[in-house]
């Protein structure tokens, strides 16, 4: 599974000679970069993508790079945070033990 981080730092310190296309699993953007890394447009295009991978999300990344796996998703998001607040509301006393396993039980069915 390829990695965010990764192809943003590949991007930065090799990404005029097409080493984030090689990780990506595009050669031949890569081996396009190789051929014309003296004209310095590899550079500038690594440049672009270097600062399109810090602004990209996670998810985005999964789906475009990793043909849409991954561990976070907006689901996934949704279901941590709803089970934190449920969490809050019981360590408050505001929740029941009973409760507590009742509705955590019904969210986790309805995704």
């Amino acid at each position: 599974m390829k990695n965010k981080t990764t192809a943003a730092l590949l991007a930065f310190f090799l990404g005029g000679f097409g080493a984030h296309f090689f990780y990506l699993g595009k050669a031949g953007r890569g081996v396009l970069c190789i051929l014309f890394f003296w004209t310095l447009i590899p550079a500038i295009i690594a440049f672009i993508d270097f600062i399109r991978f810090l602004t990209m999300s996670d998810y985005d990344f999964n789906v475009k790079y990793n043909n849409g796996l991954g561990n976070i998703t907006p689901a996934t998001v949704n279901i941590s945070e709803e089970l934190q607040k449920l969490n809050e509301l019981k360590l408050n006393g505001i929740l029941t033990e009973e409760e507590f396993a009742k509705r955590k039980e019904k969210m986790l069915q309805s995704y």
